[in-house]
């Protein structure tokens, strides 16, 4: 595919909140201690009396978000997703999402293009833990405008929200002048009826030249990017799953407990004859070294993508 810009979705999570901010002047935000590295730091100083930092305290801070959502203020509460969904889960659990209360949480560098950090800090474990809180949203962004799209939705959505945001520069292919968003549903990005290919965060992008490989030899796969992890876009797995027969799903997360296990779930159910294949991170941890080639090793690359394709 040609070259295309990069950029991280952490970058717009930053710039996101800082326009959103200057909208709506009930919006505020907590940290923890990772402003810089969450991007916040954009809208600290902006809007610096908006900005509440917590330290390295994440259980307290989302305690604290709760109580200022209680108010009737809109909080995005932010750390690293090992932090925000991992620490910090029983407070999320119980003091978010029992009360149904309108939290949001910003959670940067998940999965394993954390990179260097290591295995303490690649977060592969997120989307089955705030899928598993009833009423949580849960949201992936698969470039800069989507995500910025889903700060945008967060914000709007009356509930608690889960958006997942990465380190990594990646390629921006949305439109910002003709992307719409909407929580829930799925975008259909290629057409193909040989096979589906349903994606996730940055490897929603992965997907797209794995269906330019498969094109080159004949196979016509339906590429699907699915941010809003939860609520999932049922109707769309389903026709997938009808048209096409066979899907692959792809995400930077364990394929315990992630999108992978959901579109199972969904096909399962619906009684559709249709065989499904994970790609993601198997069950191990990752380990400390350079973004991109952990991401090949773990097999999270179009070329995975395109075995996977393959064997159905």
């Amino acid at each position: 595919m040609s070259e295309v810009k990069k950029m991280a979705t952490r970058d717009a999570y930053g710039q996101a909140l800082a326009k959103l901010g200057a909208e709506k002047t009930d919006l505020v935000v907590f940290e923890a201690d990772l402003a810089a590295a969450t991007k916040t730091g954009v809208f600290r100083k902006a809007f610096p009396e908006r900005h509440f930092e917590c330290g390295i305290a994440e259980g307290n801070m989302m305690a604290v978000a709760a109580g200022a959502a209680s108010m009737g203020l809109v909080p995005f509460a932010s750390s690293f997703a090992m932090f925000a969904a991992g620490r910090a889960f029983e407070q999320v659990r119980n003091s978010i999402g029992y009360p149904h209360l309108n939290v949001k949480i910003g959670a940067t560098h998940g999965g394993i293009s954390v990179g260097e950090d290591g295995a303490s800090h690649q977060c592969c474990e997120d989307f089955a833990l705030m899928r598993s809180i009833p009423g949580m949203v849960v949201l992936c962004p698969s470039d800069a405008v989507e995500a910025e799209a889903a700060v945008r939705a967060a914000y709007e959505h009356v509930g608690p929200v889960y958006l997942r945001f990465g380190r990594l520069a990646i390629p921006v292919f949305h439109d910002e002048n003709k992307f719409k968003f909407e929580i829930g549903k799925g975008e259909t990005l290629t057409e193909g009826t040989d096979v589906a290919i349903i994606a996730t965060g940055l490897m929603v992008y992965e997907a797209l030249e794995a269906a330019e490989a498969l094109k080159a030899e004949g196979v016509q796969a339906r590429v699907i990017n699915m941010c809003s992890v939860k609520p999932l876009d049922e109707a769309l797995v389903l026709k997938a799953a009808r048209e096409c027969g066979r899907i692959v799903t792809a995400e930077e997360h364990s394929i315990i407990g992630g999108l992978g296990e959901a579109v199972c779930a969904v096909v399962a159910e619906s009684g559709v004859p249709c065989k499904v294949k994970r790609v993601g991170v198997n069950d191990e941890f990752g380990h400390s070294g350079p973004a991109v080639p952990l991401l090949k090793q773990f097999g999270l690359s179009a070329e995975n993508i395109c075995k996977a394709a393959k064997e159905l």
